[in-house]
């Protein structure tokens, strides 16, 4: 199964070079899954058209970059933004399968229609989840995750097609689930763990390949 992986842009200012780049990690974490990831450039003149050509089936919207709209954004990306815009659009119309991973939720909540909130205390942490009475089970199997943002999502902020998985201790919503999609977004990095979690491979076997996750 081809899945698609958004990237971060970094600017190299001695070269006048943006650069798309992704971690290394995301391959390992991937592969190990038995997925084949794609990494999809930020400059596309027809993005619909790269994705059809590339036959992906599913979507990871990865982290970096603060989103361009926020008040004080820091590291932003205007070109990935469009384009991740373009990828949810072409995701909806086609049901593809999307995982948002931190920034990647974030945009997801925005493109729906809910709102962002700045967070503190939520980088380079871990901290343990609180799951919704609504919750699946392979969103209660992820207890504890790492953190790495500071902007994060009030528990009124979610947009209306979305139902709220995993809070952390503080109230902000750190997963959830499309009402009719196979659409997800995490808060936390998969790909950043030392051994991967079997939580998280479970969750995105659920999402990509509609595996159940019980067990």
């Amino acid at each position: 199964m081809r899945i698609g992986i958004t990237q971060r842009v970094e600017v190299v200012a001695s070269y006048g070079e943006r650069r798309d780049c992704l971690d290394q990690q995301w391959f390992l974490f991937m592969e190990a899954l038995g997925y084949t990831p794609i990494p999809i450039p930020n400059r596309l003149d027809d993005v619909q058209r790269w994705v059809r050509a590339a036959g992906i089936e599913g979507l990871i919207l990865s982290g970096g970059n603060d989103l361009t709209h926020l008040p004080g954004a820091v590291n932003t990306a205007p070109e990935r933004d469009q384009l991740e815009v373009e990828l949810l659009s072409w995701a909806h119309e086609n049901e593809v399968p999307v995982i948002g991973v931190c920034r990647g939720l974030q945009i997801m909540n925005v493109w729906l229609g809910g709102d962002l909130v700045p967070v503190e205390g939520h980088v380079a942490v871990r901290h343990p989840l609180v799951s919704s009475s609504e919750a699946k089970v392979c969103f209660q199997q992820c207890t504890e995750v790492n953190s790495y943002h500071g902007w994060g999502i009030a528990s009124n902020g979610l947009a209306g097609a979305l139902t709220p998985q995993c809070y952390s201790p503080e109230g902000h919503v750190e997963a959830f689930l499309h009402n009719r999609l196979a659409w997800a977004g995490i808060m936390w990095h998969p790909e950043r763990e030392s051994t991967f979690s079997d939580a998280d491979s479970r969750l995105f076997n659920h999402i990509l390949r509609g595996e159940a996750c019980e067990h």
